[in-house]
């Protein structure tokens, strides 16, 4: 997630910048061969390529607002993870008969929230698994950009890639020797915590009641987790995602052939100011594709993601505190304008 208050010219261009070298060169190249070849055959009116450029804003603005359709509900599902954790830890401490063993309560209830902790590092890193159709599982040259930016990504964050070792502080020995076992071993979790407070219930130390509350808790984290999932694993429709791109590209490759003859009519020199403009405006139209493009994905382990490590950080060291710990780990801070 960006953290500056405005999109700074380094984040544009290590967005778009290197859009900027084939669209000046196309530019150009039109402008030249109009100057110096009188190459008027290749004009087109300006008109139909107004018509196009006013088409494609339309179709790139409605790809845009489903792209932030799908980052504001990835955010509010982590909004939801994190009211209901909360709610759960309040509960799981608050609803007790004071039957059975005091001390192996204690414990039961110790382990049910560091296992939780431990399911919300999973889960994130479950969500970060690349799915063909993200930007870091491009092929070639955009494969390799996207990955750098990854790779720079979890190096200014120490935390990022630990998941392994919180798992090892929050998990069993023998749970954690189950999660080869699962494919998805958030799930697994989940299903475990709904074990143990069912054999807390059976010991009489929370009531029928009780149990019912903190199970629909647990029901809440299952549709947070499928709903997160179903945003990973479909991606935004390729017949509207594909078809904007392409759209995108016939109208920047016509731009200058429709506007080189416009600013020609003001004088010979007007062939040459054309190509700034042609720049400025396809350039425009490209950044606004890529938002949209990149936004669309938000566990795709880019600067543009829901900050999850964020998240999970937050509500660890608040269950943490509500469990009685002092020590705590320090929140995750954004570097560089970024936080994750």
């Amino acid at each position: 997630m960006i953290t500056t208050k405005y999109f700074n010219y380094k984040q544009v261009l290590n967005l778009a910048g290197g859009h900027l070298i084939w669209l000046s060169i196309w530019c150009s190249l039109v402008a030249t061969l109009f100057y110096y070849f009188n190459w008027r055959w290749m004009i087109i009116p300006w008109v139909p390529v107004a018509l196009i450029g006013t088409a494609e804003a339309f179709y790139v603005g409605f790809k845009n607002n489903q792209a932030y359709d799908r980052l504001w509900e990835a955010r509010k599902i982590w909004g939801g993870i994190v009211n209901s954790s909360r709610s759960f830890t309040s509960m799981l401490y608050a609803f007790d008969t004071q039957n059975g063993n005091a001390i192996d309560l204690e414990e039961r209830k110790k382990r049910i929230i560091y296992r939780h902790i431990a399911w919300l590092y999973t889960f994130r890193e479950q969500l970060l698994v690349p799915t063909e159709w993200e930007h870091i599982s491009l092929r070639k040259h955009f494969g390799s950009i996207n990955q750098k930016r990854n790779r720079l990504i979890k190096a200014g964050f120490p935390d990022y890639g630990r998941t392994p070792i919180f798992l090892h502080k929050y998990l069993s020995e023998d749970e954690l020797k189950l999660q080869s076992d699962y494919k998805n071993f958030a799930t697994y979790l989940i299903s475990k915590q709904a074990k143990e407070i069912n054999e807390i219930k059976n010991s009489d130390s929370i009531s029928d009641f009780h149990q019912m509350q903190l199970q629909s808790c647990l029901n809440q984290f299952y549709d947070y987790q499928g709903q997160a999932e179903r945003i990973k694993k479909f991606p935004s429709p390729r017949q509207f995602a594909s078809t904007a791109f392409i759209f995108n590209i016939i109208f920047i490759l016509l731009l200058p052939l429709g506007l080189v003859n416009e600013f020609a009519k003001i004088g010979s020199w007007g062939v040459w100011l054309s190509i700034p403009f042609c720049i400025i405006v396809g350039w425009i139209y490209i950044v606004m594709e890529l938002v949209g493009d990149y936004s669309e994905n938000p566990f795709a382990g880019l600067m543009f993601d829901v900050p999850m490590l964020s998240i999970c950080r937050t509500i660890e060291i608040d269950l943490l505190q509500m469990v009685g710990e002092s020590d705590l780990p320090d929140p995750i801070s954004s570097k560089n304008g970024v936080l994750v």
